[in-house]
């Protein structure tokens, strides 16, 4: 079958995604620096996985975790543009070139270190997720998926901006 022969998926208006786990952190309110020192746990939930779901897992330093913001109320979500962070200093961005919480799905990525697994509790420091957020997947992060370092392009004023966020 060529690609001219696929035929186009039609797009759903919407999408069913059962959560397969929760956070457990200290953090309960967001915040928007210093997630680096925090420790929190990732709850797999046994009904959906296996034991099995994370074997060779801690061979991973780090995940990447897709969550969902779930403390933000559709009445808040940002479907054009706004200052990041809310910073009037900072230029006007789409929300769709931010990481904001206040996106159109309400979906979080986040890349933490990986401290250890004991069954279907993965430990974990630096996830920017809240206590019970839920937790929609769970993914080794890989190198090989990144674009090499020099290919990066990023506006000037983002490094400063984002300075404290990690530390």
């Amino acid at each position: 079958m060529t690609q001219d022969q696929i035929p186009a998926a039609a797009p759903a208006d919407s999408y069913r995604v059962r959560p397969i786990g929760v956070v457990r952190s200290p953090r309960t309110v967001p915040q928007h620096d210093h997630w680096g020192s925090v420790s929190a746990v990732v709850e797999l939930d046994p009904e959906q996985l296996l034991p099995e779901a994370v074997a060779g897992l801690d061979r991973f330093s780090h995940l990447e975790v897709i969550f969902h913001f779930h403390l933000v109320p559709e009445s808040d979500i940002v479907t054009g543009s706004c200052h990041p962070r809310g910073r009037e200093d900072l230029p006007r961005l789409g929300i769709l070139a931010q990481r904001l919480k206040e996106r159109p799905n309400r979906l979080g990525v986040s890349r933490c270190e990986l401290a250890g697994v004991d069954g279907l509790r993965l430990y974990v420091r630096g996830l920017d997720a809240l206590d019970g957020t839920p937790v929609l997947d769970v993914k080794p992060y890989q190198q090989l998926f990144q674009p090499p370092p020099e290919k990066v392009r990023e506006p000037t004023w983002l490094a400063a901006a984002m300075s404290a966020y990690y530390f």
